[in-house]
């Protein structure tokens, strides 16, 4: 049996008081727990918006989908601003087929994140 690569997820905080959180990997069953924690660690610090850079995700099942609409959830409770970026062509149809592009904030890259 073959392992799964373990999601690798950086974190980074911009001017401004944002944090970038970075996953690099595919997000299915096994790795959405580990983004999910990256997500409640980035929320812990009260940032002043948390942008969702999947630039690094080549394939999101559904419990990735479910960590983004939790953190969505804990955006609004906190009254901070959720953006997501960098998805690819694969990626951003799955949230279209979901209706969840409808529901997030979607840009580009994170440097569009200012001009949204």
């Amino acid at each position: 049996m073959t392992e799964r690569p373990v999601l690798k997820v950086e974190t980074s905080t911009r001017d401004g008081g944002a944090i970038v959180v970075r996953p690099q990997g595919d997000i299915g069953y096994h790795e959405a727990p580990a983004f999910r924690a990256a997500i409640r660690e980035a929320y812990d610090k009260k940032p002043t918006m948390l942008i969702a850079d999947l630039s690094g995700v080549a394939y999101m099942a559904t419990p990735g989908l479910a960590t983004l609409v939790e953190a969505l959830q804990i955006a609004k409770k906190t009254s901070v601003r959720l953006v997501l970026c960098g998805m690819n062509e694969r990626v951003r149809a799955i949230f279209e087929i979901a209706r969840l592009h409808t529901v997030f904030t979607i840009v580009n890259t994170v440097e569009d994140v200012a001009a949204k």
